[in-house]
């Protein structure tokens, strides 16, 4: 690719990690990672400033409004982001600038709270609008969530206009208690505080906010008289005097004193009951930030000191061995608890003897963890000047640690499998992936279900599922799944299973690099799972995104004697294999590409919108596209990238009421094509 190319997918892969850090609560990458992709892009526009557009990531700040959590709100005073650096050189560099031109400046260094930003407008001494920073200019209006946080003030003894900014988050203690409650409850659980305040602040119930314990710190006054904003540290110190709790600040006026600040937040790090990403560096003096513009984005006098990636030692205590449903062993550590991005972790997988070897992982020995995306622990690396005399690293076992049968590491693959084909393990994953959600989901037919009716011998393979019915006063009598009505619930559910479409059959066998949605399309174009049965390698490729290694796993599953005994059970139990009658004559949509984004409202979540599509026919994509036939966000003003990109291409931006009702319409032949 060219550099305008390699700029346009760089400024793309950004725009996509915005969204969902933003829009989403859901970051696929760590900020470390996405502040380098942020640096590479600021660099190819000072390069090339010709690239630049006025709706680049570096020019606009990345969120956006969502109509569930309220009223849309106009901010009196913009709020917009904080440039950031991330070396002291740059912070004594920017110090310097500021000196030069005002050698009496003084500035404060606060920590840098990681939440949601938040604007509060008092009027008469009373809190009249909390509201959301969205997109910087437009905001979300909270008043009703802001009100049951306990840190904001209600009444101030002052009567004239003030607007403050701040940072909602959630404490370590407040963010595992509501793990907790969601675990209880059955519910997901959430990826880290930030998240989980966020999405907290955004809902439509205040009882809900209260039960969460959200907390907040101001970190800022907006607007308000010259008593507040003439001085920085001077406006924050009389908002404590009013009992507002304000962010943690040092007054500094050399450089030294700012480093060792931000040293000082940096050592306390690991010890606070919340969570920070950084140090803000800010003029103490407001009337001298404009003469230090940073552009549409930033904030004028501030910027962002951004800590390394939080990374801890811990020691490995043990190695726990699984064994997934195709027999391949899993390895995973277990060391002393540690807290990482707001989180207790103790837990963290070793892939697999290759990965061991190389970084020299071994019982006793301390390793280095992090957080992929700020949420998966992950081992960097083994700190081997703490190694102890005694130890060595961990060899995988040549037997299956649940049959005790050989293993054996597969051709071209770093993976160790169990070689017994009937391994009591392979047959409690196969049968948990079997009744799941993305395969044939058998609801309420839990883990602990199936462990026990494996091991009182009701479930030898996947086809015993369809014979359950034939133990059912056995089961009632010895209450493996309950009494009688939970028993006759389940085997209901089970028998309702069998009308389910192929694609759910062809995913819930456990096929090797076939999923749920490969699934789909591999039965979209076979239509009867016993021709796919037969199908040639050169047939199997024909079908749209299956490649050599997935034809032959095709082609190897199907030609088990084992394989095709379970499909004859299957059928002789009345399990669906074709395509057509009532699973999936509807092609309403065939020929169509849609992308989901934004909250929705007549579906339970968006994985239930998208097999709504393709059950008709259609595909969902990830991204907006010339491809794109529509996309489907109920926020239609949202400034989102998937919103900007859609309008570029002149691509309809449908409401989920909207696309509704024009599938009525072309499903009543009132559209015409």
């Amino acid at each position: 690719m060219n550099g305008k190319a390699q700029y346009d997918e760089l400024t793309k892969l950004i725009r996509h990690h915005m969204d969902l850090y933003y829009n989403e609560d859901a970051p696929e990458i760590t900020d470390a990672e996405y502040d380098a992709l942020m640096r590479r892009l600021k660099a190819i526009e000072k390069e090339h400033p010709e690239y630049r557009s006025q709706d680049s990531p570096t020019q606009i700040v990345g969120g956006t409004t969502k109509r569930t959590a309220g009223i849309n709100v106009e901010h009196d005073v913009p709020m917009l982001s904080i440039e950031d650096v991330f070396t002291k050189e740059e912070v004594l560099s920017w110090v310097r600038e500021v000196q030069e031109l005002h050698p009496d400046a003084a500035f404060d260094v606060e920590q840098k709270i990681d939440g949601l930003s938040m604007s509060i407008r008092y009027e008469g001494g009373q809190l009249r609008l909390a509201e959301t920073r969205g997109d910087g200019f437009v905001g979300e209006d909270v008043t009703a969530n802001a009100l049951v946080i306990p840190d904001i003030v209600r009444t101030l003894p002052e009567a004239d206009y003030l607007e403050v900014r701040g940072e909602v988050y959630m404490s370590h203690e407040d963010f595992e208690k509501t793990n907790e409650l969601q675990e209880l409850k059955g519910k997901k659980l959430f990826a880290n505080p930030r998240n989980c305040a966020a999405g907290t602040l955004r809902q439509l119930d205040p009882e809900m906010v209260r039960e969460r314990g959200l907390s907040m710190f101001v970190f800022n006054v907006q607007k308000g008289s010259e008593a507040y904003t003439a001085s920085h540290h001077e406006g924050l110190e009389k908002l404590k005097e009013m009992g507002i709790q304000t962010v943690p600040s040092y007054l500094c006026h050399t450089g030294e004193e700012i480093l060792k600040a931000i040293d000082g937040i940096g050592e306390k790090r690991g010890e606070l009951p919340y969570d920070i990403d950084g140090a803000v560096v800010k003029i103490d003096q407001t009337a001298y930030r404009s003469d230090f513009p940073a552009g549409s984005k930033y904030s004028a006098g501030h910027i962002a000191y951004k800590y390394p990636p939080e990374e801890k030692e811990s020691v490995i205590r043990e190695i726990e061995l699984s064994v997934g449903m195709t027999g391949r062993i899993n390895p995973t550590a277990v060391f002393d608890p540690i807290r990482l991005c707001g989180t207790m972790v103790s837990r963290a997988t070793l892939h697999n003897q290759d990965f061991i070897d190389e970084l020299g992982i071994g019982i006793g020995r301390t390793v280095i963890v992090y957080k992929s995306g700020e949420i998966i622990p992950k081992i960097k690396g083994v700190n081997k000047e703490k190694n102890p005399a005694s130890g060595s690293v961990y060899k995988l076992p040549e037997v299956c640690p649940v049959c005790g049968s050989r293993t054996e590491r597969e051709e071209d693959t770093a993976d160790l499998k169990c070689t017994n084909p009937d391994c009591p393990a392979k047959l409690l994953k196969r049968i948990i992936n079997f009744v799941g959600r993305d395969a044939m989901d058998i609801k309420g037919f839990g883990e602990e279900y199936i462990r026990t009716l494996t091991q009182e011998g009701y479930l030898k393979d996947i086809g015993d599922i369809y014979h359950l019915k034939e133990h059912r006063e056995e089961l009632i009598e010895k209450g493996l799944i309950g009494k009688e009505k939970n028993t006759d619930k389940l085997l209901s559910v089970i028998e309702e299973s069998k009308k389910n479409p192929p694609e759910k059959l062809l995913a819930g066998l456990g096929v090797e690099n076939v999923g749920k949605t490969s699934a789909r399309t591999i039965m979209r174009h076979f239509k009867d799972l016993e021709k796919l049965m037969e199908a040639d390698e050169a047939e199997l490729l024909k079908v749209q995104d299956v490649g050599e290694i997935t034809a032959a796993s095709i082609r190897s599953y199907f030609r088990k004697e084992s394989t095709r005994e379970l499909i004859k059970r299957l059928k002789e139990a009345g399990v669906n294999m074709l395509s057509g009658g009532e699973t999936g004559t509807d092609q309403s949509l065939l020929g169509r590409t849609y992308v989901v984004t934004g909250d929705v409202t007549h579906f339970g979540n968006r994985n239930e919108l998208t097999e709504f599509i393709e059950a008709r026919g259609g595909k969902v994509s990830g991204s907006v596209s010339k491809k794109t036939f529509a996309l489907i966000n109920n926020d239609a003003a949202s400034l989102s990238g998937k919103n900007r990109k859609a309008k570029e291409l002149g691509i309809p931006i449908l409401t989920e009421e909207e696309f509704l009702e024009s599938l009525k319409e072309r499903e009543t032949g009132q559209t015409e094509e």
